[in-house]
């Protein structure tokens, strides 16, 4: 029997998604405060964590999962945009000069687990990730574009669906789709339970990333420091 979904994994989520929000790292995202080598170091981190889930809901749709299958939506897949953006950051051998961070790590283990003992659970996992680059993607492309100085979508393709033509029919069809999902509601409140999950994962990652960030940061404001000083003064 179907259960209301949709509604309930927003209801059940706003707590974390705020949360989420509030860390260092996105909040100083969205204040225009974006370092590039943090910035590189999202993306890639990001690439692996994608590469998993993308592997994983294609391996259950080509086994016909009952709930997987409906939420396979190609549209929604960020690996090959992730692919170019780190192309742009890292050249042609952008794989050898990437490595996964330890939060990182975490997510794509937890990934693989849930897909393999309850593929069901990847719906939080898919909505938390998916839904939400769809919903701020573009606000968040353009604070990156401007901070980092870029040009046209160089560096910026994971933020786009170029397969959407329309992102709130999209995000209609998506929520009526995970409505029609054959779950029970048991299995709907591990769903949710798996969606906040997911965030805390994410947590984890930008938390990571807030101490690369204040350390880049520290360093350039003790340079700028010296430098005033050094100006400033008749010593050697």
């Amino acid at each position: 029997m179907a259960v209301a979904l949709a509604g309930q994994l927003r209801e059940g989520t706003k707590k974390s998604h705020t949360m989420a929000e509030n860390t260092g790292f996105v909040a100083c995202f969205l204040k225009g405060v974006v370092e590039k080598k943090s910035y590189r170091k999202l993306i890639s981190d990001l690439y692996f964590v994608y590469e998993a889930m993308e592997e994983e809901i294609e391996r259950l749709v080509n086994e016909e999962h009952p709930v997987i299958k409906p939420i396979g939506f190609k549209s929604l897949f960020r690996k090959e945009t992730l692919v170019n953006d780190l192309k742009f950051y890292f050249g042609e051998n952008w794989k050898n000069e990437i490595n996964i961070s330890h939060s990182a790590k975490e997510y794509v283990e937890r990934i693989r687990e849930v897909a393999k003992n309850s593929p069901e659970l990847l719906v939080g996992h898919h909505y938390t990730r998916y839904i939400g680059d769809l919903s701020g993607g573009q606000i968040l492309k353009r604070i990156a574009k401007k901070a980092l100085n870029l040009q046209g979508n160089d560096g910026l393709n994971f933020y786009e669906f170029e397969l959407i033509a329309d992102e709130k029919k999209f995000k209609e069809e998506y929520s009526l789709t995970l409505n029609q999902l054959p779950i029970n509601q048991k299995t709907a409140d591990q769903i949710i339970d798996e969606a906040n999950q997911a965030f805390t994962y994410n947590m984890k990652m930008f938390k990571e990333l807030e101490g690369n960030l204040i350390a880049v940061l520290g360093k350039i404001v003790f340079n700028y420091i010296t430098k005033k000083v050094r100006k400033g003064s008749t010593e050697t």
